[in-house]
């Protein structure tokens, strides 16, 4: 089907664009006009560099496109349209460009879209940051790309809220935040029938419906729809439900939309981390845009090489010091910056020693009640400073080696530092090495379904099986939409599918901005107890930190 167009917004960067068009989906003029452009296909006559279409679509105002130094450009463009991006029709001319922001009111039908350039106002080549393009939504079976249950109220048969389940309301699973849920109630809800609806705000025509399952997952359930939210029809059955994350092609007409469970697979009640119902019509609320991916190749954005006199302190500008004691039954007392310095070789020493030092988070001595730590350490990190979401995150790191020994290279979730707790923020462990046992080192992610010793990694050693605390070593997460893939001095040592993880262990959760970790930890539940071999002062030194998006 063709699309109803009515508006253009242009952001042009200081040069102005060549040719670029964008692959819409089927519409139709009876719903309200809506953002048709974000994250569709899109297309250019030329590219600059790592500057692709798609960036002038990705409701990304921080990425553009930019094409070759050549005409056809602007001053002078057109705005077209077409059924089979061969045949154009003009729907918008100009010969006087003002550059800058541009909303242009535009009348025409097609399903491609394209600005096309044909007089350049510089001696560049063309630059959008964004190209925006509105007109209306609305026929059957149309746009599967249309989140039409985001924001809207929910209702369900019992919600839970306790010690075990905080708050898990209906709209927690409407609000596209993996980390948060819904569950039946834990007193009154663990029965069947059990069920969760939304309110899409008006008629929609239903083809998509997402669900993400806790372990407390539906063996038998309906999808249904209703004009009234009383009187309900199914549009989707089965008696074998999968849990995890289930993507179910409907079709139907409402404008509430119900999961309707009979048959739990467990003891417990039902439980949805995510019901997304996607279609055209409702009144759905803009979701805010999901990040843009790494520009390939990655240009560096942040990085600390340590460079400076010996006995200088970490740079304030980039790292915050990370006083207190660590959690997992560690035995360290981590300084303000007493045991990190950089040593006027390039290298961050992070540094063990065993001292004994007072503080509140320290073990209670049982006889005389004080609360004092057996060693200090060092334990740094960037919440304050520096905090991205996706990128290729880099460290050169030589560790300790030594029982009870734990250093790491790691990164935490920004939400945990307004009041969010371990592990709904989300946690990537890019290093961990336990001084134990210096020839195997660790990465892991961290999330509410997979954590602790249940969190999602691998063991992997050095070619020869050498000892990772004989040299340096670089270790690199090449993070994206897509998953995460981890490397060890340049060889790929693990990958992370997020949708392999969704369909087998439980949502994603690290599509948002983390921040760095620099750590020596010493004891704890996994590394042990010190011993009499146990080297101090033990020394982590770190030659670099990057990140490259």
């Amino acid at each position: 089907m063709q699309a109803p167009l009515r508006r253009f917004s242009l952001f042009w960067a200081l040069a102005a664009a060549l040719l670029a068009f964008i692959a819409l989906p089927p519409l139709s003029a009876q719903a309200a006009e809506v953002l048709l452009s974000q994250g569709k296909p899109a297309t250019s006559s030329s590219t600059e560099g790592p500057f692709s279409a798609r960036s002038a679509v990705d409701g990304d105002p921080g990425t553009r496109w930019s094409s070759a130094f050549a005409d056809p450009q602007w001053t002078a463009f057109k705005i077209e349209v077409s059924s089979d991006a061969e045949r154009w029709t003009v729907v918008h001319r100009t010969a006087a460009g003002t550059g800058g922001t541009q909303d242009l009111a535009v009348s025409g039908t097609g399903r491609y879209v394209r600005m096309y350039g044909t007089q350049r106002a510089t001696a560049y080549g063309y630059s959008l940051w964004e190209f925006q393009v509105y007109g209306t939504a609305g026929s059957p079976g149309g746009d599967t790309a249309r989140l039409l249950s985001y924001g809207r109220p929910g209702a369900a048969s019992s919600s839970q809220s306790d010690q075990n389940c905080w708050e898990c309301t209906p709209d927690r699973a409407f609000d596209r935040d993996p980390a948060s849920r819904w569950s039946t109630s834990s007193t009154t809800g663990w029965t069947d029938p059990g069920w969760i609806s939304v309110d899409l705000g008006a008629t929609a025509q239903i083809d998509k419906v997402v669900l993400q399952w806790d372990p407390a997952y539906a063996k038998s359930f309906q999808i249904q729809v209703s004009s009234n939210g009383a009187d309900w029809t199914p549009i989707y059955s089965t008696t074998s439900g999968t849990g995890f994350k289930q993507t179910l092609a409907v079709a139907g007409t409402g404008r509430f939309v119900r999961m309707y469970g009979t048959q739990r697979a467990t003891p417990y009640g039902y439980s949805l981390w995510e019901f997304q119902v996607y279609g055209t019509g409702g009144t759905p609320i803009q979701a805010p845009p999901l990040p843009s991916d790494p520009a390939n190749p990655p240009r560096l954005v942040w990085s600390d090489e340590f460079d400076g006199a010996a006995g200088g302190k970490p740079d304030s500008a980039k790292w915050r010091a990370d006083p207190g004691t660590g959690p997992n039954n560690e035995l360290e007392n981590y300084t303000d910056h007493r045991n990190a310095a950089l040593d006027g070789a390039g290298h961050l020493v992070m540094e063990a020693r065993k001292e004994v030092t007072a503080g509140s988070s320290c073990p209670r001595d049982p006889l005389s009640g004080s609360t004092t730590c057996q060693y200090t350490s060092a334990r740094m990190n960037t919440g304050a400073t520096f905090q991205f979401t996706y990128g290729r995150v880099e460290a050169r790191i030589k560790v300790p080696k030594g029982n009870g020994l734990w250093p790491a290279f790691w990164m935490m979730g920004g939400d945990f530092l307004t009041g969010r707790p371990w592990p709904y923020n989300g946690e990537i462990d890019i290093m961990e090495i336990l001084g134990k046992d210096v020839k195997t080192a660790y990465s892991t992610v961290h999330a509410p379904a997979y954590n602790g010793g249940g969190g999602i990694g691998a063991p992997y050693t050095l070619p020869g099986n050498a000892d990772f605390s004989d040299d340096f070593h670089t270790w690199v997460a090449d993070w994206n939409s897509k998953g995460i893939t981890y490397s060890l001095d340049g060889r790929t040592v693990l990958t992370l599918d997020k949708e392999q993880v969704e369909q087998t262990r439980g949502p994603w959760i690290f599509d948002h901005p983390h921040y760095l970790i620099l750590n020596l930890a010493v004891g704890g539940d996994w590394p042990g107890p010190t011993d009499t071999s146990t080297p101090f002062p033990a020394k982590m030194l770190v030659d670099h930190v990057r990140v490259y998006q």
